[in-house]
């Protein structure tokens, strides 16, 4: 194949060389003779992003055009860029590209074959290729020979923008282009902005064909029963879906179709901060040759590597393939879900651990999306912030909210699935006074979810949050499930909750078009 034909298109002319579709080996060997990363004992890939070690969303842009601009909801998640920036930032970063030797993957999002998304990334690095290699579905030989991607994502982290002639807010730059079909990102070396900007393309295609984006992870009981975990990152999704006696559908984005439930990648991207055989043996074992360690902290010497140090970043990742995990569900599809969870890390500390929503609730709790952002996922967030972000996915929404949340409660309804709020954050205290709930406790409440062992108790309406409590769940003492018991001060508890009451009332208040139902069944003051 003739690397300059098959990218001139592209306007990428006379590349250095062109690797295409290298495997694992192949590239890892790259990696290591280019000077992008070292192997761990275990034989991971371990690299360095330097400066940006998360997301940095106020550096994404949306090129702005007639035939996408009713449909796109602008806004500081959604900044629009012009046509003419674009072309401009565009034929710099492939000047930039010459006489560079570059890595391309062409692989799938979406393992559902009726939805999936043929998709090509170009990298300046190897290890970046090796991530979307890993992270993204792998096709057969049969499908490579005919694979024709309809979007394109270009990765050049050594190449900057410059704010004042390009038009971006800093020398990092995410911009998708929907009409070009076409993503670009420089400036940061954080793999994780190549795997959001594809979830943000899918949140952009899928609601046209009636199949729901998701924000969750996924995974399957014995009798084939499926269950969705919704949250942000660092509040459990990956920890709490990889479960030994369930079997993974996958760890973070999803599609809900009218069959049923489908990953949208082939691998998956845990947060590793403080990982340990004995609490996470799924993810712990997954991290071997093949799997790329972000951040994290290794001796200069030996190469072992100590998980739990924070020294770069809170933000430490491990990506790898979906298949590393035993019994993992190939291909990432399952049926309708029987249970919901949303998963909410509470820095106040008075959300209940866990509790029963209704329809309108799970419609309310959804917009709201209420969180932490946590140490490190964002550029600058050094502790625990509240937060609230929509559809627990705010940073990746092209379209307007109502548009995911309404499709949401179609599902629920059609398929009477149940809705759990599951806080996996602090209790006894805020952050800084409280401890983080037991994450022995929060596997008994996810257990009991699942297996119906929750519509056997009774139940409590909490006056604040207007949720139902259990009044006992199997695994945890009775008094972990009534937030206000765990203060030893319960009225200044009162105080938190209406304040977290009323943080909910006022980010509300921005939705339009919400019924009466929906808008009333949210946290009231006390």
């Amino acid at each position: 194949m003739d690397a300059n034909q098959t990218l001139q298109p592209m306007g990428m002319i006379n590349p250095a060389k062109v690797y295409w579709n290298l495997p694992t080996p192949r590239l890892v060997e790259h990696s290591i003779a280019r000077g992008e990363g070292t192997l761990t004992p275990s034989g991971a890939l371990v690299v360095y992003t330097g400066k940006y070690t998360g997301r940095s969303p106020n550096d994404k842009f949306v090129v702005d055009g007639a035939g996408i601009h009713d449909e796109i909801w602008w806004g500081k998640v959604n900044q629009p860029f012009s046509r003419e920036a674009f072309e401009r930032i565009y034929n710099r970063l492939a000047a930039y590209l010459q006489n560079r030797e570059l890595f391309v993957f062409d692989g799938f999002a979406g393992a559902d074959p009726e939805y999936r998304l043929p998709i090509r990334f170009i990298n300046e690095f190897a290890w970046q290729n090796l991530f979307v290699r890993q992270l993204f579905i792998r096709p057969t030989g049969e499908e490579l020979s005919r694979h024709q991607p309809e979007y394109t994502v270009i990765c050049a982290p050594g190449f900057r923008a410059n704010p004042e002639t390009d038009g971006t807010r800093s020398e990092a730059f995410v911009i998708l282009n929907f009409e070009k079909r076409l993503v670009i990102i420089g400036g940061t070396h954080y793999a994780g902005e190549m795997k959001k900007s594809v979830f943000t393309v899918m949140n952009y295609l899928l609601p046209h064909q009636n199949v729901f984006p998701m924000h969750c992870s996924a995974n399957m009981g014995a009798g084939g029963d499926t269950a969705l975990f919704f949250g942000l990152s660092g509040t459990g999704k990956t920890t709490l879906s990889a479960d030994p006696n369930r079997r993974l559908i996958g760890d973070d984005e999803h599609g809900w179709s009218d069959t049923g439930v489908f990953n949208f990648e082939g691998g998956c991207y845990a947060k590793c901060i403080h990982l340990s055989r004995e609490n996470e043996p799924q993810i712990w074992e997954a991290i071997r040759f093949g799997a790329v360690l972000e951040n994290v902290v290794v001796d200069p010497e030996t190469r072992a590597v100590d998980f739990d140090s924070d020294r770069i970043t809170e933000n430490t990742r491990a990506a790898y393939p979906v298949d590393f995990i035993p019994g993992v569900v190939i291909p990432g599809t399952g049926g309708h879900p029987k249970t919901v969870i949303f998963l909410t890390a509470d820095a106040f500390g008075v959300l209940p651990p866990v509790a029963k929503l209704s329809r309108e609730q799970a419609m309310y709790h959804f917009l709201s999306g209420y969180t932490s952002k946590l140490a490190g996922t964002e550029r600058g967030i050094k502790e625990p912030e509240a937060t609230f972000s929509t559809c627990f996915g705010a940073p990746f929404l092209p379209l307007p909210p109502m548009a995911y949340a309404q499709m949401l409660g179609d599902r629920i309804a059609r398929h009477n699935s149940s809705v759990y709020l599951i806080n996996t954050g602090w209790s006894g205290g805020p952050y800084g006074t409280g401890q983080r709930i037991s994450l022995k406790y929060t596997r008994a409440m996810v257990s009991a979810a699942l297996e119906g062992r929750l519509d056997e108790v009774a139940y409590r309406p909490d006056p604040v949050f207007n949720v139902l409590v259990p009044e006992a769940c199997p695994g945890v003492p009775a008094e972990v499930l009534q937030p206000r018991n765990t203060w030893s001060d319960q009225q200044a508890y009162d105080q938190k909750a209406n304040e977290l009451a009323g943080r909910f009332m006022d980010n509300f208040a921005k939705f339009s078009g919400v019924s009466r139902e929906v808008a009333m069944a949210g946290p009231r003051f006390k």
